[in-house]
């Protein structure tokens, strides 16, 4: 790899999260499967420093308090909150804050924000009031309801969106990204596997053969793939991964280095992701 390609990949592999303000490793972490406190401090000595948190992740809790006490300010800690109205949502914030002993959380994300959901006055008076205290530094949401999202991106106190995009599911390219300019919130996505449809072999899916060289042994995708392909449009900043041992997190880890997919890889995944979501029955080998 030449010194231009080198710092190429370095710089796809780190960006600035807006709003939080902050350098992060592209490749966030969530602890709601199978790695522990000694996964989080792995992690952390390779460069990741954005963590997907809530009271229920057990088994990364005193890691991610451990790692984020060497250097608060190197890290990001998302938590996903629970509380529907703004007493709630404050005693949360400080359990949290006491579970994990930091002064602050980068952000704190709204759960349930969905089609029907209101967001109510009380809630975003109560989340901009932490704010100002300095409890968060981002108010954010995870959120599955594109059109939704779109509108909260163009006009709305939160920083932060939670998204699904992968290759199976890309509508946020046309219901999201293109209203991103003007507050340009954080965008966090997640499930870019599409819950393991996209690299599980299907019955009935025919493909030309990989563009590049060398060749790959695809279809199905492969989790580098999937993970590289959300990475390569330049509106997301970061894609979650919730691996189950430390060798996936390894690998996944290892994807984000690779760098971007070059356009001709970008577009047969995209042609994959297709006909994987016009399948109507999953047909698993």
């Amino acid at each position: 790899m030449s010194n231009d390609q080198e710092q190429n990949h370095n710089d796809f592999s780190q960006i600035h999260l807006p709003k939080v303000e902050k350098s992060v490793f592209r490749m966030g972490i969530a602890g709601n499967y199978g790695i522990d406190s000694s996964d989080i401090h792995w992690a952390a000595d390779q460069g990741a420093n954005y963590w997907m948190w809530t009271p229920s992740f057990k088994k990364v809790t005193e890691g991610i308090q451990q790692v984020i006490q060497k250097d608060r300010e190197k890290h990001v800690v998302a938590m996903m909150g629970w509380g529907y109205l703004g007493l709630q949502i404050r005693l949360s914030v400080e359990k949290a804050l006491r579970k994990l002993k930091t002064e602050y959380l980068d952000v704190y994300q709204l759960s349930w924000l969905g089609k029907m959901s209101l967001y109510y006055p009380g809630t975003v008076e109560t989340l901009l009031k932490l704010k100002q205290d300095g409890k968060i530094k981002a108010i954010g949401t995870s959120i599955h309801d594109r059109q939704r999202a779109g509108q909260l991106a163009q006009d709305s106190e939160i920083d932060l969106l939670m998204i699904r995009y992968n290759a199976k599911h890309p509508g946020a390219e046309q219901d999201i990204f293109p209203y991103v300019s003007q507050r340009n919130p954080a965008i966090v996505s997640y499930t870019a596997l599409a819950w393991r449809q996209l690299t599980r072999s299907l019955h009935g899916i025919e493909m030309p053969p990989w563009p590049s060289s060398p060749p790959l042994q695809v279809p199905p995708l492969t989790p580098e793939l999937c993970y590289r392909f959300v990475l390569s449009n330049p509106h997301v900043h970061v894609v979650l991964t919730g691996p189950q041992n430390r060798e996936q997190l390894k690998q996944n880890l290892e994807a984000v280095h690779r760098g971007p997919l070059p356009s001709e890889e970008l577009d047969w995944v995209r042609q994959y992701g297709k006909f994987v979501k016009a399948k109507k029955t999953m047909d698993y080998v």
